[in-house]
């Protein structure tokens, strides 16, 4: 499997998550704002140039490793994040 690295990026209630490929400018990312005490997961974005890797999961699953840390709710509002939370039922202890 192709190695990804995933960083976080935030700015007050506001951040994202951005997967890196090496030799790509391009990345992935999953938007989130927080609001009544949870992160809600509002935009999963995936170039082209990226698409068919596992990206989008990936960078969903780095979000509920987070959450589970850090003692945080994921509101799922996007369509591939709420896709993948019926897919992992057993996220629902991260899910608002």
């Amino acid at each position: 499997m192709e190695e990804i690295t995933i960083t976080r990026h935030e700015n007050g209630k506001r951040g994202e998550y951005r997967a890196h490929v090496p030799g790509s400018d391009d990345y992935g990312r999953l938007t989130w704002v927080e609001q009544a005490g949870a992160r809600t997961a509002d935009h999963t974005l995936v170039p082209p140039a990226l698409e068919g890797r596992g990206i989008a999961a990936q960078l969903v699953k780095r979000m509920v490793e987070d959450a589970r840390a850090e003692q945080f709710k994921i509101r799922p509002l996007c369509s591939y994040v709420v896709a993948a939370f019926k897919r992992h039922p057993d996220w629902a202890d991260v899910q608002a």
